[in-house]
């Protein structure tokens, strides 16, 4: 089976480089555009070359703009005033996993939901309810919480595959509920407000938990799984003690935003003041050591995201200069003008693209591609925004590129293809919870439209 997969790897290689130079030869520019950005992905290029180096091979090709006009589109593309919250979110997220905070955090939720049937399932969906007002990650959703959640659950008894599948599973709720860096990015690539678009996800994200829930409780009916605590109102109000400074980091992030005390961008500067204060003074939990081990992995994050935005600025440009969103806009509209049938058609493509390409880099790539076609059939942004997120969680937890997968199987020790299988079950209510929110956009833009407009 490795050898095959080698084998056809090596042919994907030899069509894209044959396609690729016979595009460039015949003097089709954009298809060279798109074939070199393929070429590029398949031969194990980073997104982020693989965009700043197709669109300056393009540039050099057909000479449309001086080369240095690359340099100048990728630096425009990343001096954004909303882009600083990305590098404040991430480290955010990364201090509330180092001083401990997830602990709290997963005993308040036993305390809150351990007591019906499959107790610990609904725990891990709940905790990570939680944590998404923290992080705004899937990845670090799953590498923090996940740890302790799937240890949990196997010292319970239960089995390591359900473990895997509803831990993956819960995690893609981190980015939809607010604060969420991929609406940060989408945010910034089409112009939308972020205020509006982190409003715009939060019944969602809680749909997405009640969906997840019911899941869980059919997997407790079918395998007799036990309630793991009974209901205590004592020990609610103990763990409530212990995790309330922690449960306070949400209300400050989500509340300061939608009461215009401060921006997203300020939020995220606000969190991470919460979550110092929370690990020097108040836990105590956080020493110099572990503070640089933080910061160093901030900055190779935030560092890797915003270097695939500077190369898809480029890119976009390219496209939008040659009139490719408004020839893709003509051909989506000549086949129909329905926005139902376009919103399936965009769900389709984007939940293809989220087999193959990673969260930052297909938001980048498709928003100035796909909001075009949105727009014009009269969907809002905000509205697209929410379904482009929630389309690309759902590709975390697919194989080949399913991040959530490479993570959860590291930290579990389960090979990647059980946990590709172990979550299958898991992806039904979340696509129903996409084309729920997809169809009925109310369940979007209710927030937003109280809250902004």
């Amino acid at each position: 089976m490795k050898r095959f997969g080698l084998k056809f790897n090596a042919f994907l290689i030899i069509m894209a480089a044959v396609c690729t130079l016979g595009l460039a030869v015949a003097g089709e520019p954009v298809a060279f555009l798109f074939a070199s950005v393929f070429l590029f992905l398949i031969t194990g290029v980073p997104v982020a070359l693989a965009l700043g180096g197709s669109s300056l091979l393009f540039v050099l090709i057909t000479g449309q703009v001086p080369d240095v006009v690359v340099v100048h589109r990728m630096v425009n593309g990343v001096d954004s005033f909303p882009l600083l919250a990305v590098p404040f979110f991430i480290l955010a997220g990364s201090l509330m996993n180092a001083v401990g905070i997830t602990n709290r955090i997963f005993a308040f939720a036993t305390a809150c939901v351990g007591w019906m049937p499959g107790g610990l399932g609904h725990v891990n969906i709940g905790a990570s309810v939680i944590f998404a007002g923290m992080s705004g990650a899937a990845v670090a959703d799953a590498g923090g919480l996940g740890t302790i959640e799937i240890k949990a659950m196997r010292d319970a008894g239960y089995d390591s595959d359900f473990s895997v599948g509803v831990t993956a599973a819960s995690s893609t709720i981190g980015p939809i509920i607010p604060p969420s860096l991929p609406m940060v990015i989408y945010g910034v690539m089409a112009s939308a407000s972020i205020g509006q678009l982190f409003a715009a996800g939060f019944i969602p994200g809680l749909l997405m938990a009640a969906a997840l829930m019911l899941m869980v409780g059919w997997f407790a009916h079918k395998r007799n799984y036990p309630r793991d605590s009974s209901f205590s109102f004592k020990v609610l109000w103990t763990t409530f003690k212990r995790a309330f400074m922690s449960l306070m980091t949400p209300i400050i992030i989500v509340g300061g935003i939608l009461t215009g005390i401060f921006t997203p961008t300020e939020a995220a500067s606000a969190a991470v003041a919460w979550a110092l204060f929370l690990g020097l003074i108040w836990y105590r939990t956080l020493n110099l050591r572990r503070f640089v081990r933080v910061s160093m992995e901030t900055i190779e994050t935030t560092a890797i995201i915003l270097l695939i935005v500077a190369g898809a600025s480029i890119f976009a440009w390219l496209l939008t200069s040659n009139r490719v969103t408004e020839h893709f806009v003509a051909m989506i509209t000549g086949l129909t003008d329905n926005p139902i049938l376009v919103l399936l058609i965009l769900n389709l493509i984007l939940f293809v693209v989220g087999f193959f390409m990673e969260t930052v880099a297909a938001i980048t790539i498709l928003v100035p591609v796909l909001l075009p076609v949105a727009v014009q059939v009269g969907i809002d942004p905000v509205h697209f925004g929410v379904i482009m997120v929630l389309n690309l969680m759902i590709g975390l937890l697919t194989p080949p590129v399913g991040m959530v997968l490479y993570v959860l199987s590291r930290v579990s020790g389960v090979s990647f293809e059980r946990c590709t299988r172990a979550t299958l079950p898991f992806l039904i209510p979340l696509v129903g919870v996409l084309l729920l929110i997809t169809f009925i956009p109310q369940f979007s833009m209710w927030l937003p439209t109280l809250i902004y407009r």
